[in-house]
């Protein structure tokens, strides 16, 4: 087994909801709830739910781009929760992120260049001479060329695009990327090459991914363990082979069974969820699944079940295995 690089405990994110003349504080909305988890050195970890689960909220509050309300962020033996700005912005050299969006994350007043030399600057890593040089070689990387360097986002398409922000997230030779739906917003046909070298670096640099998605089936093909989330928490946590092969919680379930298979005589059982997901400033008591459970017994809708092994490698938040 290798070792843990990040460790997070009980991590909670709170956004206020301020209303009236005097913006009181009048309730919050739980985008993340008590989330525990760990990434080991060298492997992928899949985060996945419907979109306002808090899988991208989870992400930031890692980098602290947003601040978390409680609990313990631990990377490669340091506390992040306790660093100052000045400190955590030197971490940031060796935790970098991707974006969902590549034209909204790069300035678009900027040459790719000057783009992919600013970590470099920020950090105070080598001189212009060599951080000209490392820029044309991860242009190289990424699969662009150097003459790409003197262009502009605008004139790049979505998939170059999101190679230049992966190149940008390797500038600092990080251990850690955290990928918010990094091929979310391309083509599928552009979506399978960036997967294909998002998975070549891995094994060349030897890096470390946070890879969170919404599509299961882009899950699949990068992760090595997947992580579901729902509401705000953490409802399944499994290494990939196992969650595809036998899927424990019934949200997991409902998720794999609606995800597409390009076979026209394929007759598999769809479960269909009923009700729309609850809102993260009210959820629901309980087992926060249980309006749209077809499991849910009464003790789902009192009590909170604990996310705990059932089998090795194989974690769940459900009160369907307490017998087991």
């Amino acid at each position: 087994m290798s070792k843990v690089l990040l460790k997070v405990n009980n991590l909670k994110k709170y956004f206020p909801i301020r209303t009236g003349m005097f913006a009181r504080v009048t309730g919050h909305v739980k985008a993340v709830d008590d989330v525990s988890f760990e990434v080991y050195e060298g492997e992928t970890l899949g985060i996945v739910g419907e979109s306002g689960c808090g899988k991208s909220t989870t992400g930031r509050t890692i980098m602290r781009l947003t601040e978390p309300t409680e609990g313990k962020i631990e990377f490669d033996g340091t506390d992040l929760t306790d660093l100052s700005n000045e400190d955590m912005r030197k971490i940031r050299r060796e935790i970098q992120m991707v974006f969902q969006d590549p034209y909204a994350s790069l300035n678009p007043r900027h040459t790719i260049e000057k783009i992919l030399e600013e970590p470099l600057i920020v950090h105070g890593m080598g001189d212009g001479a060599e951080r000209k040089k490392k820029v044309m070689e991860y242009l190289k990387i990424v699969g662009l060329s150097e003459y790409h360097a003197k262009r502009y986002p605008h004139q790049f398409s979505g998939g170059q695009r999101q190679r230049v922000g992966i190149a940008r997230a390797l500038m600092t030779n990080p251990k850690l990327i955290i990928a918010d739906e990094p091929v979310s917003a391309l083509d599928v046909s552009i979506q399978a090459q960036v997967l294909n070298l998002m998975k070549q670096l891995q094994e060349d640099l030897k890096l470390t991914y946070i890879f969170i998605a919404h599509d299961l089936g882009v899950v699949r093909h990068i992760s090595d363990r997947v992580g579901v989330m729902y509401l705000g928490r953490m409802v399944e946590l499994a290494t990939s082979e196992s969650l595809y092969d036998k899927p424990l919680h019934p949200y997991t379930q409902a998720l794999l069974s609606a995800v597409p298979i390009p076979d026209p005589e394929f007759q598999g059982d769809q479960m269909l969820l009923t009700g729309d997901i609850p809102s993260p400033s009210n959820p629901p008591s309980g087992c926060t699944f249980h309006t749209r459970c077809p499991f849910a017994t009464e003790e789902c809708k009192q009590k909170a079940p604990n996310l705990r092994e059932i089998k090795p490698g194989h974690s769940v938040a459900c009160h369907l295995y307490n017998d087991q």
